[in-house]
């Protein structure tokens, strides 16, 4: 059925996920330039390239940096992590919540296959 999106995303508890790469490789490349459109959104192109220049880094120190909202910073984080490109985890300082997100080594393979395909975009522009 046209529309239909029951079945276009697995829940990252699906045994069917596969634990080696992200639940979206296969519709990852797209788009006339084939560029990997989970990397390509600005949000999340801004939170890899954060995560890659950082190491790992707090929530809010994320949120801040990037200035966006709350709900924005999880829902493209979310769908970092469903790829399989950002881990996060969750603990607690005392009583106070403490969430931190990290790139993967996927996530960091996934970000300069990205980089070297946008190099190559913007060198064969200038030819």
């Amino acid at each position: 059925m046209v529309g239909d999106r029951s079945t276009a995303r697995r829940a990252p508890s699906d045994p069917g996920r596969s634990v080696e790469g992200p639940a979206e490789v296969s519709g990852a490349e797209g788009g006339v330039l084939g560029l990997d459109r989970v990397i390509h959104e600005r949000v999340r192109l801004g939170i890899v390239s954060a995560l890659a220049v950082n190491g790992s880094l707090p929530f809010t120190d994320l949120r801040d940096l990037l200035g966006i909202t709350d709900g924005n910073l999880s829902a493209h984080a979310r769908r970092l992590e469903v790829a399989g490109y950002v881990f996060c985890t969750k603990r607690h300082d005392g009583r106070a919540p403490r969430t931190e997100f990290g790139l993967t080594p996927f996530g960091r393979q996934a970000l300069n296959h990205y980089l070297d395909h946008m190099e190559a975009i913007i060198e064969s522009a200038r030819e």
